[in-house]
């Protein structure tokens, strides 16, 4: 009887969503509203492209989308470049660039900071951390791999089991930490503002572990170039295209895709020397600066402005 009352409830959920996207989707294209419209927040238009769902603002006037590669995808969909405006979702890093960018001596920390969810391609993570742990040099200090994430359901709280099972068997169990934000750390992380248990786990690691494959933007990413932790990012879309990229001529990250180009990286961040270190996660840390709320409220506000705001010329025109 639940099952039917809940099935009941997500039809009839679904049907008003429906009704009222079709609604506002009037109210904004019609002739009255047509020019002074900035739009409302539509996230289902992920057709092929990557997981989460899209966020982007759809509307008479103006489009906003949240990367250089939900821009072109949104493009390709809507065929409406004119419209488009680039803007990022805001970071707040602030709690974050304050950390020293030094680092606790002996064991390097390798983080990675997702849910428990298919996508984020955890299994590929401690694959490579393997691989690297087989692959390196006696006398280099021995890194461990901390998961830091949360389980929405049933079917995220075996996907963390699966992994903890994976790390047994590939013998790197006592070098990967597994956590589950939802009962260990705080679930507050995953609110719209970061923890101090969270802040203090980034804060004292080296690198960040990405690997969801064409994610629209990567928030996790940004939040370990801010923290001053070395991004290690899948070779996609967000990431690649507005996140790791050089910040005047000078790398701040690595990119990857497979199990040995992850590991790779993590071998190059173990074997780099301090200062190198110091360098390029100082060079994140202004990367990510560009991804603030303050630049987000500019950038917003630049975006919005001419819809909001007519022009002189054609305000005479009227």
């Amino acid at each position: 009887m639940a099952t039917i009352t809940l099935l009941i409830l997500s039809l009839l959920s679904s049907l008003i969503f429906s009704i009222s996207s079709f609604i506002v989707f009037h109210v904004l294209t019609s002739p009255r509203n047509c020019q002074k419209s900035v739009g409302f927040f539509h996230s289902y238009t992920n057709d092929g492209g990557g997981g989460g769902g899209e966020r982007v603002l759809w509307c008479a006037s103006l489009d906003m989308v949240n990367s250089f590669w939900t821009r072109s995808h949104i493009e390709k969909l809507w065929c409406i470049p004119n419209r488009i405006k680039r803007v990022y979702p805001p970071c707040d890093t602030s709690g974050l660039q304050v950390l020293p960018l030094d680092r606790p001596a002996g064991t390097p920390v390798f983080i990675s900071v997702a849910q428990f969810r298919p996508e984020k391609a955890h299994p590929l993570q401690l694959e490579a951390f393997s691989l690297a742990l087989a692959r390196l040099d006696a006398e280099l200090p021995r890194p461990k791999l901390q998961f830091v994430g949360s389980c929405r359901n049933k079917a995220d709280e075996e996907r963390l089991q699966n992994l903890k099972d994976k790390a047994i068997e590939l013998k790197i169990d006592g070098d990967a930490y597994l956590f589950n934000a939802c009962s260990v750390i705080v679930n507050l992380y995953w609110t719209s503002t970061l923890t101090w248990d969270l802040i203090k786990l980034l804060g004292s690691a080296v690198a960040g572990l990405h690997s969801m494959i064409d994610e629209h933007f990567g928030i996790s990413v940004v939040e370990y170039m801010a923290a001053g932790a070395i991004p290690i990012a899948h070779n996609s879309t967000g990431p690649k295209m507005g996140i790791v990229l050089e910040e005047d001529g000078e790398p701040t990250g690595f990119l990857a895709e497979t199990v040995e180009e992850f590991a790779d990286a993590i071998l190059k961040v173990v074997k780099m020397p301090e200062p190198g270190r110091l360098k390029m996660a100082a060079d994140a840390r202004r990367r990510a600066g560009k991804f603030s709320e303050q630049r987000f409220y500019e950038n917003l506000k630049t975006s919005i402005r001419p819809v909001l705001v007519p022009s002189v010329s054609s305000t005479n025109t009227r």
